[in-house]
């Protein structure tokens, strides 16, 4: 989210909505951001019983924000819970964009995996990840 949001500042030249995992790192984007934020389930992989139906119950919700938003685009920097909402678009005909996290520098996320295959445009953040993300665009930091 910190990567996605230091492109706050075209946040004036679009219509925009953020939707983000609920935690206490993100509860404060509700306040700066008021009527153009939603918060999906917060949960992790760590957590093996309560993943699987915190991830369904998190498709619902996707879906429900999408069909409320209808976006003609999608821009993610990608976590577990983005997936849906990029499969969601995708189906419906927004645009992806999808910007692989700085974090990794030689491989691939799981949401990279999987959105790679659709994405409209796959932006990498480290030349190295284009050896791994062959049609992916680098464009260099975020930061």
């Amino acid at each position: 989210m910190s990567e996605l949001l230091q492109l706050k500042d075209m946040f004036s030249k679009y219509e925009y909505h953020i939707i983000t995992e609920k935690d206490k790192s993100t509860k404060m984007l509700a306040k700066k951001y008021q009527n153009r934020v939603s918060y999906l389930i917060y949960g992790t992989k760590d957590h093996l019983l309560s993943y699987p139906f915190k991830l369904l119950a998190n498709c619902f919700k996707s879906l429900y924000f999408y069909i409320k938003l209808r976006p003609k685009y999608i821009v993610t920097t990608g976590v577990h819970t983005a997936g849906p909402m990029c499969c969601i678009g995708k189906i419906f005909g927004s645009k992806i964009i999808y910007i692989e996290t700085f974090a990794n520098i030689n491989t691939k996320t799981a949401t990279g995996r999987l959105i790679y295959h659709f994405a409209d445009l796959f932006i990498v953040q480290w030349e190295e990840m284009l050896t791994l993300y062959p049609k992916a665009v680098y464009g260099g930091w975020i930061y």
